[in-house]
């Protein structure tokens, strides 16, 4: 299978550290995704790259019927103790979104949350997505968006990070819209909206210690990094958030695609 090293380093890497600290600062695009999709009683639902499942939950208290799957296991362990502290029944799977067990025309309501976007194939996740739709279903996709917001982190994090896999689609290219009809028009009637999730910390320093113990992929990097790289990091991200103070807080504006799918 492609990049098949990549995702076993990839399932391992985003569940170090506790992530639900970082999907937390996304409440804000859980909740218009499932507002946009409006899953009901009666509706399958899958939440692809589902991560600490909160976009799951909030389907699951509208009464849906809902799938939550992740490559991460230790993702999806922490999502299964999210709803059982929210009363709510979810099916966890552990799986890959390049290649879901799932049968075609499974689910009414397709959704990710800044997840699908990291997997490597773009193509394969695209036809995956379509696959499993049924036709006249719903998709709804929240992607960050390249050259601003979260791709700046990215080129922030690069010099001390592992160089990315020969061949892998970057993530950001699911915030473009161009790419996103490229990969979907075909199979999906298309409403492509951009929007801003900001998050707001004291400082730069309150920035660094978020990502650096609860990131995965940002831990990852740290733990590897001898002290004296280490702190070169630490400081370029606190330099990065003061850059962005807006009177007593850091306010970092992060830009997303939000794309929203009928099935054809």
């Amino acid at each position: 299978m492609a990049f098949a090293e990549l995702k076993a380093r990839h399932s391992v890497v985003w569940g170090n550290g506790p992530y639900e600290r970082i999907t937390n600062t996304i409440r804000d695009i859980h909740a218009a995704v499932i507002e946009r999709t409006d899953p009901k009683p009666g509706h399958r639902v899958l939440d692809a790259a589902t991560g600490t499942g909160a976009a799951a939950i909030l389907a699951a208290t509208r009464g849906a019927d809902v799938v939550g799957m992740d490559l991460a296991p230790v993702l999806i362990e922490t999502a299964s103790e999210r709803a059982a502290a929210e009363g709510v029944t979810v099916q966890w799977d552990v799986g890959d979104v390049e290649d879901m067990s799932y049968e075609d025309a499974s689910f009414d309501v397709v959704l990710s949350t800044c997840g699908v976007m990291f997997a490597p194939d773009h193509g394969a996740v695209a036809s995956e997505l379509a696959r499993v739709t049924k036709p006249g279903g719903r998709l709804a996709l929240a992607c960050w968006q390249p050259e601003t917001g979260m791709h700046d982190v990215f080129k922030m994090m690069a010099p001390f990070m592992p160089p990315p896999a020969e061949g892998a689609g970057s993530p950001f290219a699911w915030g473009d819209q161009e790419h996103v009809r490229d990969l979907l028009g075909d199979t999906f009637e298309l409403e492509l909206e951009e929007h801003d999730s900001p998050v707001t910390l004291p400082s730069g320093e309150d920035y660094w210690e978020l990502f650096s113990t609860s990131y995965g992929p940002t831990k990852t990097a740290v733990e590897a990094l001898d002290p004296d790289r280490r702190e070169e990091f630490h400081q370029a991200w606190v330099e990065f958030g003061e850059a962005r103070r807006e009177g007593e807080a850091i306010v970092h504006h992060r830009e997303y695609l939000l794309t929203l799918g009928t099935r054809r």
